[in-house]
């Protein structure tokens, strides 16, 4: 499914909402580090990509999951200033990588790339559907959860998998998926 409404591709956002997306972000990135790091072993993961996309579900959130997601995320902008605000942090990372940014800069490569993954038989909101696709870039790909949760797990595994260039693989695990999923 995807939404009639483009994405916003400058979206009107003031510079200190960016600033409290990064500080937010940043905070996250810091917790999650604490969480998984494992003794002295090297940890590499984006914080970035992770906070993208639990804010696409956040937006579909209400009540205590959407206080949970703000929570967790570090999210201090309030819901209508935090989707443009991710756009438009998410442009400015796309045009570093397409411009003269850094003179030095060889082999720079950078790929954001979202999408979301529903029940194909769950309504899902249009103001939603329109959330996405304007902050986001990003449509609604339908799969059978209900009846097919393994066969949607590696669906979304192998568009991932050539998303990143083979770099992440088996990112959704067995049984991560079930048919409950909705999601």
């Amino acid at each position: 499914i995807s939404s009639s409404i483009p994405r916003d591709m400058e979206p009107a956002v003031p510079s200190g909402n960016l600033e409290k997306l990064v500080k937010g972000n940043t905070s996250f990135g810091i917790n999650l580090f604490q969480a998984v790091k494992q003794g002295n072993e090297n940890l590499i993961f984006s914080p970035y990509s992770i906070s993208v996309a639990l804010a696409m579900a956040q937006a579909g959130a209400r009540a205590e999951t959407l206080q949970q997601i703000n929570d967790v995320l570090s999210f201090s902008l309030p819901f209508e200033d935090l989707h443009p605000a991710i756009n438009a942090l998410q442009l400015e990372l796309n045009n570093r990588e397409n411009s003269d940014y850094e003179e030095d800069k060889k082999d720079f490569e950078l790929n954001i790339v979202n999408s979301i993954w529903g029940e194909k038989t769950y309504t899902f909101m249009p103001e939603y559907l329109d959330l996405l696709a304007e902050n986001y870039g990003a449509g609604l790909r339908l799969v059978d959860f209900m009846n097919q949760p393994d066969a949607s797990r590696k669906e979304i595994n192998q568009w991932v998998s050539d998303q990143t260039n083979d770099r992440i693989q088996d990112l959704l695990p067995e049984n991560s998926i079930t048919n409950l999923t909705r999601l």
